[in-house]
């Protein structure tokens, strides 16, 4: 089955008309996307859009043998003039199945959000399913019989969609997920590349024809990453997005309650409201228990809370008992977590604060904790396939 994106952007297209914000002003040339719209053996159109014939012609295609138009959503603004030739444009009731006269077999996916899915079988088994833009599937079964062969979503806007589809074993391994309904929201570039990759998907430039079920190379999935940075600098919150298309994860949180600390509490309660409901938290510093067991993807927030427990365990703050073995003590202990890592199967994310750019602490205690903050980072980061330093929200890599 082939497919070919004639737009791969939102419905407003990408730049929005008369939008001046950044993403808008560098969505040029490749990175310019028209209103997400489907051609599928030059037979099936999913969604009309303004331009359509001549997207398809831009691509080498022709809208002459299409013997079926499909609409996936609600079309806000004027009404798409039909171009000449083409059947009229509808929609299929939830649950019901679409046979055409070229073979294919359309089945409507009930949605979350206004819309309708379309999932799609070749004449020969391929099968494609198509989400409308902010739709997620709704009521899935248990268990898939199959995983699809490749999903067209709305990542970047529901990556939760991707993970519902992953708890039902609809998501496989060998399944190509491609982005679609970008939007100025998306970052631009190698950055949106980046973050796609991370939950297994991609995002290919308007007018791409792709083979549905056959052979794509795979996104880098890096099972170890660190993400560190300064405060504020939004390490967290790229931590959890490259996470956010997984069913399961278990957050780890090492900094644990603060009796008493309401603004502490205050923190902790914006993390919580930001994770999606399925995340597991465990409040814990026994981080080599959880690499060494297997289960779902950790995310470790963070290695310098975790140093801080660490150095209280041994006394590390008092000059004396540091060097009555303190030292020692600390050094095997965080030997300890890094080989955890270096043998983890688990996904992990973790994350770590960059210290000693700046001011020298004017503590003996303060500059120990700073060295030896710096001595875990690199020791963990040596045992990570990635590694992304975050400034001013922006994510750089550093590894991987």
């Amino acid at each position: 089955m082939e497919l070919t994106l004639l737009g791969t952007g939102a419905p407003d297209g990408l730049p929005r008309p008369d939008c001046p914000c950044a993403a808008c002003a560098t969505a040029r040339g490749a990175w310019a996307r028209a209103a997400t719209a489907l051609l599928i053996d030059d037979a099936l159109l999913l969604d009309l859009t303004p331009g359509a014939v001549f997207a398809a012609a831009r691509a080498g295609h022709s809208l002459t043998g299409v013997r079926q138009v499909l609409l996936t959503h609600p079309h806000d603004g004027p009404a798409v003039e039909l171009p000449a030739g083409l059947p009229p444009a509808g929609r299929v009731p939830d649950g019901q199945v679409l046979t055409l006269i070229s073979g294919h077999r359309v089945r409507a996916v009930p949605m979350d959000a206004p819309g309708t899915g379309y999932e799609v079988t070749s004449p020969v088994g391929e099968r494609l399913l198509y989400l409308p833009p902010g739709g997620a599937p709704a009521g899935l079964a248990d268990r898939m019989a199959e995983p699809y062969d490749m999903v067209v979503a709305d990542v970047v806007g529901r990556p939760d969609a991707v993970a519902r589809l992953r708890a039902v074993e609809a998501v496989g391994p060998a399944t190509e997920v491609i982005a679609v309904h970008l939007d100025h929201d998306a970052p631009p570039g190698p950055e949106l590349d980046r973050r796609l990759a991370a939950g297994g998907a991609r995002a290919v430039p308007d007018g791409t024809t792709l083979t549905v079920g056959g052979y794509h190379a795979e996104p880098f999935l890096p099972r170890r990453t660190l993400v560190t940075g300064g405060a504020r600098s939004g390490k967290s919150v790229e931590a959890e997005r490259r996470l956010e298309t997984y069913p399961e994860v278990v957050y780890v949180a090492t900094g644990g309650g603060r009796a008493g600390d309401a603004e502490w509490a205050a923190r902790i309660g914006v993390h919580r409201e930001r994770r999606p409901a399925a995340w597991r938290t465990e409040e814990t510093c026994e981080l080599v228990e959880l690499l060494e067991a297997d289960g779902p993807p950790l995310l470790i927030d963070c290695l310098s809370l975790w140093l801080t427990d660490a150095m209280d365990r041994v006394d590390a703050w008092d000059d004396a008992a540091w060097a009555g073995g303190g030292e020692r003590a600390l050094r095997e202990r965080t030997a300890e977590l890094v080989a955890a890592v270096r043998g983890t199967r688990r996904t992990m994310v973790a994350v770590t604060n960059e210290t000693g750019s700046g001011v020298v602490p004017a503590t003996a205690a303060g500059r120990r904790f700073r060295d030896e903050l710096g001595r875990l980072n690199a020791a963990f980061a040596d045992e990570c396939e990635q590694v992304l330093l975050v400034v001013a929200g922006q994510a750089l890599t550093l590894r991987g």
